[in-house]
């Protein structure tokens, strides 16, 4: 029976980065990752296969990088876990032993309730890589899209699909998009774009059933109009992939997912859990957090990786704070913390600054597009709870200076008088930087 020193079920960003970190800082420990298919996934680049890489097998994440730093792989379905005997079994390779074991499962499409769901080309955003195929293939014979759900997957599927030159309809449930991460008028600004590149959109609407005669024919909605659809595409969320836990017979949280300390261990001596399948708490309410991102679970797999045979970093984040960036058409949008309307229905006393100018001093150069930021405050503290950002491809940087700000608890006052480097090409002009302005505005308010 092969043993490793570290296993890791799991061979996705938590599960790489995890095995990575763990080789990095243990060179003299046997790393092994399981994982069912020897090619993987960038799972942010997903829908981009669809038209700006106009191939999934352009979207693979290398494991070479991995490999050279002696990080061993086994193509493979982990079945059972032996706790006791610190075995893992699997489908075709036989027992593996650990002495440390680390889940990194991830997360499986949720697909709802709805009649007629099973139909013929009904499909969810899988994150594995014959999955997307069969999707991929799909899209390129259909001509009229009905995407389920307008967060993040959902749009920029929608996005990606309708810049190839389809029909593309999203079915929101809530009266707008993206409504976990953007208040009502950043949201605003998102759909405009989507509608601009002609995809139609039916917010604050609830699918009743997918109609077809064994193949999907169109999409009923609760008011009784239907859309017509020959490929549906459901994007509701995911959920944490943890049966194979609880057979183990580890805790599972509330929110169920595999319940973990701040360091990733878990109920049992010796396991650990990160990524999408383990519990992270929300950096503000220390409530679970629904977040699933790759940049969270990579923060998350580099601190179980350090510390899986000695404390040697210390974790001096608070939780998980949801920074997110997306580009819809012309348009780069990214928000960090809460939003305006999370923050006030979690009963905090707000104040909110706003910050508007161009990305580039005087406006005339190359690239100049205008900057929007939203800041959200507390009244009485002055901390920073959130902030959105819309406007140039800058947004994608912009927005982790917030969520940095946001980690650190920074107030109005300390973002007011921020140093920072300017230049003419490169950035806002230094009398006007718009996060600086937004700081100033909810500061006038306080």
């Amino acid at each position: 029976m092969k043993k490793y020193d570290v296993v890791v079920i799991g061979g996705g960003p938590a599960g790489l980065v995890t095995a990575v970190t763990a080789k990095k800082f243990y060179p003299e420990k046997s790393v092994a990752v399981i994982r069912r298919e020897d090619i993987g996934l960038v799972p942010c680049g997903i829908p981009y296969v669809f038209n700006a890489l106009n191939s999934v097998e352009a979207n693979v994440m290398p494991i070479e990088p991995a490999k050279n730093l002696g990080v061993e792989f086994i193509f493979d379905d982990a079945v059972d876990v032996d706790v006791k005997l610190k075995v893992v079994k699997t489908k075709n390779n036989g027992d593996i032993a650990y002495d440390k074991l680390v889940f990194a499962t991830g997360s499986t499409p949720v697909l709802p309730k709805i009649e007629g769901i099973e139909r013929e080309g009904v499909y969810t955003v899988s994150k594995y890589m014959n999955d997307v195929k069969k999707l991929y293939e799909a899209v390129k014979d259909a001509e009229n899209v009905v995407i389920i759900g307008g967060g993040f997957i959902g749009v920029e599927v929608g996005e990606q699909i309708a810049r190839s030159g389809k029909k593309v309809r999203i079915v929101e449930m809530m009266d707008q998009l993206l409504p976990a991460a953007f208040d009502r008028e950043f949201a605003a600004i998102a759909e405009d774009e989507m509608r601009k590149l002609g995809v139609e959109l039916y917010l604050g609407s609830t699918v009743k059933a997918i109609r077809g005669d064994g193949r999907v024919s169109g999409v009923e909605l609760a008011d009784g109009r239907v859309i017509d659809a020959d490929l549906v595409i459901v994007s509701v969320g995911y959920r944490p992939n943890i049966e194979l836990a609880k057979k183990a017979g580890l805790r599972v949280s509330i929110g169920n997912r595999i319940w973990v300390d701040e360091y990733g261990r878990t109920s049992e001596k010796d396991i650990y859990a990160v990524g999408d399948c383990s519990e992270e708490k929300d950096f503000f309410t220390r409530e679970t957090s629904r977040v699933m991102l790759a940049s969270t679970a990579s923060f998350g797999a580099r601190i179980v990786g350090a510390n899986l045979f000695a404390l040697k970093v210390v974790r001096v984040n608070k939780g998980t704070i949801g920074v997110f960036s997306t580009k819809i058409g012309g348009i780069s949008l990214g928000a960090a913390g809460l939003t305006e309307e999370a923050a006030r229905k979690e009963g905090f006393d707000v104040v909110v600054g706003y910050g508007e100018s161009f990305n580039r001093h005087p406006v005339g150069l190359p690239g100049s597009a205008k900057t929007k930021v939203k800041l959200i405050f507390g009244r009485e503290s002055g901390v920073i709870l959130g902030g959105q950002i819309a406007g140039g491809l800058e947004v994608g940087e912009a927005v982790n200076l917030i969520a940095l700000a946001i980690q650190n608890n920074m107030t109005a006052v300390e973002l007011d008088t921020i140093q920072i480097g300017t230049h003419p090409l490169l950035t806002s002009a230094p009398t006007t930087h718009p996060i600086i302005l937004a700081a100033e505005d909810a500061l006038r308010k306080m």
